[in-house]
């Protein structure tokens, strides 16, 4: 039997994707994955594209094929995806991080102090916690999670990176904090409504870090009453939202005491984050 080389399989690949509803981007997903497979960067891929596949390595990547028809994330799949050029494991017990996140980072690194002391509350894979650390070694950076697998991820990931200075606490939102008071508290809460048709297609990542239930609000509304007594005076609460609920945020952060509330927008212009200062 003849090999199957690396541009039979990729051609495979990209019509067995091209039949879906998931795939936005066929031919990508079809590079990446027989990439991560036979364990080459996509550019040797493609300079070597009549190489042949090992009958086991072809088989592997119609396992993978298949499951991302399904709809399955790219990033479950193979294990890894990229949030501020960190390379970051994801399973399915954390969210798979966006690149509409690291507006976070951006506002964090941009209100800081030159010793701050950062609360990342929710962390799941530490995406925010991590990059944070990364840019600002002198910070002290705290993360909670509720979730204990997602917190062996993100442990996982603080090693992998070598910021180990990074701490880890299990609990909800503000309760592994006791006492202790930080210049800035950020957040990427649940907030889709349940109900909402938008989870369908996010059915393979955890419920727990995408809704909150009825009221897509009800997280992001506990962290903004809850704040201020785990902020020093001046510190900032930054939060990532949907793209409907800027103006109802901003409401509850002003009755909340905080002043400078204001939002950003992700590249799409949608409103995404809003920060208030204690």
């Amino acid at each position: 039997m003849t090999a199957d080389t690396v541009d039979h399989l990729l051609a495979e690949g990209e019509r067995t994707l091209a039949r879906t509803a998931w795939s936005g981007a066929a031919r990508l997903d079809a590079q990446l994955l027989l990439a991560w497979v036979l364990a080459r960067s996509r550019a040797q891929l493609l300079a070597d594209a009549q190489a042949p596949a090992a009958e086991a390595q072809a088989a592997a990547y119609r396992r993978l094929l298949a499951r991302r028809a399904t709809g399955e994330p790219l990033a479950y799949l193979i294990g890894r995806r990229e949030f501020w050029s960190l390379e970051l494991a994801v399973t399915p017990a954390v969210l798979i991080p966006r690149p509409e996140t690291e507006i976070l980072v951006e506002r964090a690194l941009a209100l800081g102090p030159a010793a701050a002391r950062v609360a990342d509350l929710g962390t799941g894979s530490g995406a925010i916690a991590l990059a944070i650390a990364r840019e600002r070694p002198a910070w002290r950076v705290v993360a909670t999670d509720i979730s204990a697998p997602a917190l062996a991820v993100a442990r996982a990931n603080a090693a992998a990176l070598g910021l180990r200075e990074v701490e880890f606490l299990e609990g909800s939102w503000f309760e592994p904090l006791g006492g202790e008071r930080f210049e800035l508290i950020v957040s990427n809460p649940p907030y889709v409504a349940a109900g909402d048709p938008a989870l369908e297609a996010l059915g393979f990542e955890p419920a727990l870090a995408l809704t909150p239930g009825a009221d897509g609000l009800a997280a992001l509304r506990l962290l903004a009453r809850g704040a201020a007594a785990h902020l020093a005076r001046g510190g900032w609460l930054l939060l990532e939202h949907g793209a409907t609920q800027g103006e109802a945020l901003r409401r509850e952060l002003v009755a909340a005491g905080f002043t400078h509330v204001r939002s950003h927008r992700d590249l799409a212009a949608h409103e995404r984050m809003t920060e208030g200062q204690r």
